[in-house]
Formats: C-alpha cells, sequence, structure tokens
C-alpha cells in the first residue's frame, strides 16, 4: 500500500463515540446499591415491599451488567482484530516516522526538482506528520482500551458471583417473608371441592376462565379502582423481551391468544396493578397459572410460574410479589417454556380476556416489542 493511500484510510476510521465498559461499571454500581437495599430491607416495616424491590434492584443490576460484559467483549473482539488486521500497516508508518527522524538533516530534505520541489515536499511533510501523529495517539487510545476491558472483564467476574449470591438471599428472604405474611385482604374463599371440580370438568383456558365465579364462596364487592385510563400503560409483570406476540405460532405450531416474555433465569414476577387473586395453582398444560382480575371482566392470566406466592381470594397491591420464574436447570414443562437466548432461558405466558375473550396483551400493557 502506498503511503498517501495508507493515510487516507487510516485518517477516515471513525472513532467510537462511547466505550461500552461504562454500562458494566453502572451495573456494578448498581449491584453495590442493591446490597445496600438488601441490608434496609432487614428492619423494614413493610419486608415484602422491601425485599421485592431489593430483587428487582438486583436483576436489573445483574441484566445490565451481562449487558455491559458482553458489549465490552465484542468492543475487545472488535478492537483485538483490527489492531492485528493493521499490524503490517502500523509496521510500515513506524518504518517512515523512523527514517524521517525528528532532526533530519538538512540533504535529506533536498528534491531532485530544485528548490521549488523541495519546497512542495517540505508543505507535504508538514501536512502529513500530524496526522501520522493522531494516528499515533489513536493507537495509543485502542491498545489502552483493550488493556482496561480485559481488566474490566476480570474484576467483573467477582462483582456477578457477588450479586448472584446477593439476589438468591433477597429471594430465600422474599419467600419466607410471604410466607409470615398474615395481613392481606381476603376478598373471597375459595371453595376447594368447586375447584378440583371445575379443573376436572375444563379442556380450555376459556372454559376455566367462564367458570370462576362459581368456585368461590362469601364473596365481598370489589373496591378497586377501575384501570381502564391506564390502558396501554401498565408495566409488564416480569422484566424481560418479548419473545412471540399474540397469535404468532411457537415451534410447534401451535397458536395462542396471548403473548410470551422471555425472562432471565428465576425472574420476579410482580402484578401489574392491584388485583384479586381469582386463581392460583396448576392448570391444564399452562403449567403453574396465577389468575388477576384488577376490575370486574378483565383477567390477566400468568402462566409458567415455577414458584407462586399469590392464594386465591387474596387482593394484592400493585407490584406485590406473585411468584418467581424457574431456572434452567428445571425440568417443569409447559407451553409457555421455549428458548430464548441472551440468557433469558426461561418464559412467561400473559393472556388478557376481556369478558369471555381475549384480546392482545400488549393493547394493556407497555412494551417495546421486543
Amino acid at each position: 500500500m502506498k503511503a498517501a493511500a495508507l493515510l487516507f484510510c487510516l485518517m477516515a476510521t471513525p472513532a467510537l463515540a462511547q466505550a461500552p465498559g461504562e454500562a458494566a461499571r453502572a451495573a456494578a454500581r448498581a449491584l453495590e446499591e442493591a446490597s445496600v437495599q438488601l441490608g434496609q430491607a432487614e428492619t423494614a416495616r413493610d419486608r415484602v415491599k422491601a425485599l421485592t424491590r431489593t430483587v428487582e434492584a438486583y436483576e436489573d443490576g445483574l441484566a445490565a451488567l451481562r449487558d455491559g460484559l458482553r458489549e465490552a467483549a465484542v468492543r475487545e473482539t472488535e478492537l483485538s482484530r483490527r489492531l492485528a488486521a493493521q499490524e503490517g500497516e502500523v509496521a510500515q508508518l513506524l518504518g517512515v516516522l523512523s527514517s524521517l527522524g525528528s532532526t533530519a538533516a538538512p540533504e535529506a530534505l533536498l528534491h531532485p526538482a530544485g528548490p521549488v520541489g523541495s519546497a512542495r515536499a517540505g508543505m507535504l511533510l508538514a501536512a502529513v506528520t500530524p496526522a501520522l501523529a493522531q494516528e499515533a495517539r489513536d493507537l495509543r487510545s485502542d491498545l489502552d482500551e483493550v488493556a482496561q476491558l480485559r481488566t474490566l472483564q476480570e474484576s467483573a467476574a467477582q462483582t456477578l458471583r457477588e450479586g448472584l449470591s446477593g439476589v438468591q438471599q433477597a429471594r430465600t428472604e422474599l419467600s419466607q417473608a410471604v410466607a409470615d405474611r398474615t395481613d392481606l385482604p381476603m376478598r373471597f374463599t375459595e371453595d376447594p371441592v368447586r375447584t378440583a371440580i371445575l379443573i376436572a370438568a375444563t379442556e380450555t383456558l376459556e372454559g376455566f376462565a367462564s367458570g370462576l365465579s362459581h368456585i368461590v364462596s362469601d364473596e365481598a364487592p370489589n373496591t378497586l379502582p377501575p384501570v381502564d385510563a391506564r390502558r396501554g400503560a401498565l408495566p409488564l409483570p416480569v422484566r424481560g423481551q418479548v419473545l412471540r406476540a399474540a397469535g404468532e405460532s411457537d415451534a410447534a405450531g401451535v397458536s395462542r391468544p396471548g403473548i410470551v416474555i422471555a425472562t432471565l433465569p428465576q425472574a420476579i414476577v410482580t402484578t401489574p396493578t392491584a388485583a384479586t387473586v381469582r386463581y392460583s395453582g396448576p392448570l391444564l398444560d399452562y403449567g403453574l397459572v396465577t389468575i388477576l382480575e384488577p376490575q370486574p371482566d378483565l383477567l390477566f392470566v400468568l402462566a409458567g410460574l415455577d414458584e407462586s406466592y399469590a392464594a386465591t381470594g387474596e387482593i394484592l397491591s400493585e407490584g406485590a410479589p406473585v411468584g418467581l420464574m424457574g431456572d434452567a436447570a428445571s425440568d417443569t414443562a409447559s407451553p409457555s417454556r421455549e428458548g430464548s437466548g441472551a440468557g433469558r432461558t426461561e418464559t412467561l405466558y400473559i393472556e388478557v380476556r376481556e369478558g369471555d375473550a381475549p384480546v392482545d396483551p400488549l393493547e394493556w400493557f407497555a412494551s417495546d416489542k421486543g
């Protein structure tokens, strides 16, 4: 490659606006803050609420740290490959700079074309030398960034281990706090015999949903505020990505009217708004199911949980824990489980029913749709 063409290519290389390692550093700080929250939750008056927020903080921090480390690894690979590809070109540049020297002898600047040629050559060198110096600075910056990214990935491994330990402790304490909870209001009492009969006679989710009103006794009037004004703005019950849209067929060719959310293992599931728990337990081939009723004739069906915190008849406040997703080692089967990549190995099926008909859940929940 000629020196002029080489110089043009080097000058045309765009600079990266922001180092991806900063995302990992910010996530590490978030995990440290979550650790502080866990300590504060020990003395919180509402330990369930405090621990729920702590688990969510850990989940956000861990997800961000994984994403940041993934970006850092990609950036390191990109820089390493670019530096390796430019190794020969850099050697040529160093040779040019070395031959010029910092104090070139006067005769070295003489030009065969005489004074005019020497002047032109001097002008060319004056234009090229700053560009070469800038390229040298860029090269040093790339080398420094590679070293920093490698150090970051090594140090983040310990942070990740501590974060995983912290979130597991928070989940364990949350499960115990839920078990100790005795102050939740009850809207009705479940009749276990009627529930068993309804489940045995049910062949579809639609049939089960339509029979929910027949499995209760001593039901109190609904006192929860309506949620129609929040249509389209409710938060998803779990942190994750929309893996399959309503009506979209899965790998087996089966389509359902709900959506599938890909989540991280053991992600916490919460109520998107205050609601009555109409049912909580295993159902058909949906696995462990919780059905929430925010207002009359509106049901949120959450299927695929591994652990449930909700009991039928309870009234849960907005953001209250409903349960936990499973983990990659779990062999619990449900139609909501589907490989999702990016570390999100668990899936939650969400169905929304208005009256007797299902509607697209994304009409109710705010989402980037994937």
